[in-house]
Formats: C-alpha cells, structure tokens, sequence
C-alpha cells in the first residue's frame, strides 16, 4: 500500500458519519492525485481554476472538482465549466456571475458562500455581520441556476487551539441562525466547510460537515509559495 493510501486509510478510519473529505491538490502531480483516488476519494479540491481545469482532464471522469481558492470574475467562465461546486464565493457579485454563467452553460452549480471568521485579514469573505444583514431568501429565489448549499470558512493560522474552536463555532452558529431564517426545510443547504490539515478535528468537533485536507495526505509540499 503507498504512503497516500495509507494516509487516507487512517485519516477515513478516524472520521465519523457525515464528514465528506475534499482532497486539496494544490500542486500535487496527477499520478498523486491518481493515487488518492485509487484510495476510494472522489472530491478533490483546487485552488486555482487553470490547475483544476489541467487536472480534471488528466483524471478520471468520476471525480467531483471543488474550487476552494478566490475566484477571479474573469475565470467565472472556466470555473462554472469545471467545478462540481465552488465553495469561495465571497460577494453577492460573484454569485450572481456564478449563476449567470451556469445559465449560459446549460447546467446547475453548487456554491458555498465563504464567511471571514479568521482575525488575518489577508483572508477573504462574508464577514459575520454582512452575512447575517442579507436577505438570502430574496437571493436564493432570484437564483437560477447556483445553488447555495452552505458556508465555508477558514481559521486563523495560529497554534492557539481555543481561538481555532472559537471561530469554528461562530460559523457553525451563524450557519444555523441563516438556515433557521432563510433555508428551513431546504435539503440544499447542508454543509459546513471547515477546518484543514492542521485543525481538522477542532472542525469537526464544532460540526463541520467537510475537511479540505492536502497535507494530511500528500505530505509537506515542496513548493509552499503558491
């Protein structure tokens, strides 16, 4: 068994029910992104359109491609075309482009609205505040073909486990108030996208339903600069 597949053994094994795991490639080659998928994944998760796009065309057809990384406007077109779901949409404007675009293309998309729980600044998003003011009622009805199916977020880079436990538990509180408010009975809306290679288990402590994990099972990168 090569080191991939055991890393997703044990990292499967230790998961419970209802935690899906998004295998991040972010520079990985296809042959290890291969492996990963002879090991049982089926979503794996790019950063960047153009490598997702490269990649997709390499592997087998089966695989469900995430987005994860900041989408440009004028990569909305390949991102609709490639991606099973983008889970960094991060303003109004780029959901309804997202929409429009799928529209265009014939075909119905999975979107994520990616909340700023983090105290870096360098990450992007809803913040708490602006998510909450929003009338996604009023949104998700003016919507044809994007579907807002739950909230991404990312912790601060930081070895303080209790401020990583906080911010997750404010996203899980805040996507329960707006399924409460705006998606009550909707099946759409379902997943908590949070926690990586290093706070996995904080994440899904305070219910994540979603890991995007590379690291964990891949090994350290050797180039970290992208």
């Amino acid at each position: 068994m090569s080191r991939i597949a055991e890393s997703i053994g044990r990292l499967t094994e230790s998961l419970p029910s209802g935690v899906t795991v998004v295998a991040v490639t972010k520079t990985r080659t296809p042959e290890e992104a291969q492996e990963a998928y002879n090991a049982g994944l089926r979503i794996f998760g790019e950063n960047r359109v153009q490598e997702m796009v490269s990649k997709k065309a390499k592997l087998p057809a089966d695989i469900s491609w995430h987005l994860i990384g900041h989408l440009q406007s004028n990569k909305v077109k390949q991102a609709v075309s490639a991606a099973s779901m983008i889970e960094s949409v991060d303003t109004l404007r780029l959901l309804h482009m997202i929409d429009a675009e799928a529209v265009a293309q014939g075909r119905s998309i999975d979107c994520l609205l990616q909340v700023h729980i983090a105290s870096e600044e360098t990450k992007s998003g809803f913040s708490v505040d602006e998510a909450e003011e929003t009338d996604w009622t009023a949104v998700s009805r003016a919507l044809k073909a994007a579907r807002i199916c739950g909230l991404m977020g990312m912790a601060t880079f930081t070895d303080d486990r209790e401020k990583v436990r906080a911010e997750f538990r404010r996203l899980r509180e805040l996507f329960s108030r707006m399924r409460d408010s705006h998606f009550t009975g909707s099946r759409q809306f379902r997943e908590i996208s949070m926690g990586m290679s290093g706070d996995w288990q904080v994440a899904i402590e305070e219910g994540s339903t979603m890991i995007r994990v590379g690291t964990l099972i891949f090994g350290e990168r050797l180039n970290k600069a992208r």
